[in-house]
């Protein structure tokens, strides 16, 4: 489990977030939704232990493997020896990598899918594709838990639906406790247990996605109008946005 409670972060005199408290049972998955500079970054940062809290407590495993939002550099390397990075804590300071090490980065990229990529290199993969070897790098690491910053960030339709389609298999085994950062209302619909929506100020709401993701509550999340409709038998409901309108004060 992982668990926030009371927690706050403040900047000089500015409260980023103040008042969040949530437990997150093993297997779930939590999507955190908000508008640029709401403070989503920050409250990973605050999870994964970089940040420490102006105030309350936080419960959170020794060993997280974590997914940013690109990488830099590294686009000579194979995509093995990418995934292999993340058995870097394993191994002490001087530790080097072995055989099994070279099996545990083989079998996170099978887990994902992607174990045609194993000897490509790093660079001549798509953006969706980087982003799924990114991720088993975070399963090679062997944590339970999985922190993903905006995941889909500057991803096209194809590369989101095939970094979606892995995701949502994790999610489907319950094997892993999952924590993603979002601008997609939709992406947390379709893979989100519970979601966390960090208004303007230090307002944050927490609870069951499929109450949250209201169209009223995404319009007083975004500033822009949403509509939401019944998806299809064994879908999740659509929202989609109404660009070009306004939102109603009503």
């Amino acid at each position: 489990m992982i668990a926030l409670s009371n927690a706050g972060m403040r900047r000089g005199q500015r409260w980023i977030f103040r008042d969040v408290s949530f437990d997150l049972p093993h297997g779930e998955v939590l999507a955190i939704l908000g508008c640029n500079g709401r403070g989503k970054t920050t409250l990973l940062r605050t999870l994964l232990g970089s940040l420490e809290l102006s105030e309350g407590t936080r419960t959170m495993p020794a060993v997280v493997g974590y997914v940013p939002q690109s990488q830099g550099g590294g686009d000579q390397h194979r995509c093995l020896d990418i995934v292999m990075m993340g058995r870097a804590g394993r191994l002490g300071l001087f530790g080097l990598p072995g055989k099994a090490d070279e099996i545990a980065a083989l079998s996170a990229l099978a887990t994902v899918g992607a174990s045609q990529f194993a000897e490509r290199s790093f660079g001549h993969l798509s953006g969706g594709e980087r982003q799924i070897v990114l991720l088993a790098r975070a399963l090679a690491t062997e944590a339970k838990v999985l922190v993903l910053d905006e995941p889909a960030a500057s991803l096209d339709l194809a590369n989101q639906n095939l970094l979606l389609g892995v995701l949502m298999r994790l999610r489907q085994a319950r094997s892993h406790t999952i924590v993603f950062t979002t601008h997609h209302p939709q992406h947390g619909l379709i893979l989100a247990d519970r979601a966390l929506m960090m208004h303007a100020g230090d307002e944050v709401l927490y609870g069951p996605t499929a109450d949250m993701m209201t169209d009223g509550e995404l319009a007083r999340l975004y500033g822009v109008p949403f509509v939401r409709n019944t998806g299809a038998v064994g879908r999740p409901d659509i929202v989609s946005p109404i660009f070009g309108a306004t939102v109603s004060s009503s």
